[in-house]
């Protein structure tokens, strides 16, 4: 563990900024010195792989030096003014707000949630303080095990009811899934352990696939004299397949998801164009063509699906 992986990801930020970042990460070790978490491993870790993450989301030098000192005022012997004079008022501000975010606890009360989530975007002020509050809690969730069980279940619920649809409101959406997913198999646990023994293909395989379809799709249509605006992929996550198991009374082979792909081109035309385009390349499988552009839903979304037998003959969305 080193500053550098952090300042590596910044290369281009000024001279001034890297010193700043720095010296917080020396000031983080420093106030954390003896602590041990509840894992064992040294308390500067979580600050430091927090602040990484701030770093690796693009935010401001100083966004990551507030993630470096997220615990210090909470935790250690230091308080807000003397991060205020010696990183100045801005890092100080989004330290207070980290802290004051921490002090909010979800009890299981399913008609607060809401209330909850709308108070902490409230008392946030700065956008950047709920970014680094969720970079905080993915490293805590990807610690969970280590603390005792009676909290992991409050924890993961906590973050399943407000963290996660933070993330989502903030169209972070690759972390929302992440968090619920961390969350899942201490809230379902006996769900969880019947997902793995029955899908065998992991989270990230799911992923490499969508990405190895991505390219071919994408020189398809091109060929095709359509130049596409955006290409996604993505793969169903645990928490996600498990609600939609619920919805097909747990038969597995009614999920036809599992990789997802969505094409977003300029004109209806176009739009139809792709989806022969599509079913030149693979077949389609029968009674999974769904029109919404012909009959929207009644939000106003306007789209076609299908599922084709993809590369391998894997069903594909």
């Amino acid at each position: 563990m080193n500053v550098k992986e952090i300042t590596n990801i910044l290369k281009f930020s000024s001279k001034n900024n890297i010193d700043l970042i720095n010296r917080a990460y020396n000031f983080n070790q420093k106030a954390h010195k003896g602590q041990k978490r509840m894992s064992g491993e040294p308390y500067f870790v979580h600050p430091f792989e927090a602040a990484k993450k701030v770093a690796q989301w693009k935010l401001d030098a100083l966004s990551v030096v507030a993630a470096l000192l997220h615990d210090v005022v909470e935790d250690t012997k230091y308080t807000i003014d003397d991060i205020k004079k010696e990183f100045g008022e801005e890092v100080a501000f989004l330290v207070d707000g980290v802290t004051k975010l921490g002090r909010f606890k979800y009890r299981g009360a399913q008609q607060k949630a809401e209330n909850l989530r709308k108070m902490i975007l409230a008392i946030s002020q700065d956008i950047r303080v709920i970014i680094i509050k969720l970079a905080d809690r993915l490293h805590n969730m990807k610690t969970l095990s280590a603390i005792l069980p009676n909290k992991q279940k409050r924890i993961a619920l906590e973050t399943t009811e407000i963290y996660a649809p933070l993330a989502y409101r903030l169209g972070m959406q690759v972390v929302a899934g992440e968090l619920e997913d961390l969350a899942f198999p201490y809230i379902h646990p006996q769900e969880y352990k019947w997902l793995i023994q029955n899908i065998k293909e992991k989270y990230e395989e799911r992923h490499q696939y969508a990405e190895k379809v991505k390219p071919i799709i994408k020189k398809a249509i091109e060929e095709g004299g359509i130049k596409p605006i955006k290409i996604d992929s993505r793969a169903k996550r645990w928490s996600s397949l498990y609600k939609k198991l619920l919805r097909h009374d747990m038969d597995i082979n009614q999920v036809y998801d599992l990789v997802a792909l969505r094409i977003i081109v300029r004109t209806i035309e176009d739009c139809y164009a792709v989806l022969g385009i599509i079913h030149n390349l693979w077949p389609p499988l029968p009674g999974r063509i769904k029109d919404y552009i012909a009959l929207p839903k009644p939000n106003g979304y306007r789209s076609l699906h299908t599922v084709v037998f993809c590369l391998n003959d894997r069903p594909t969305e």
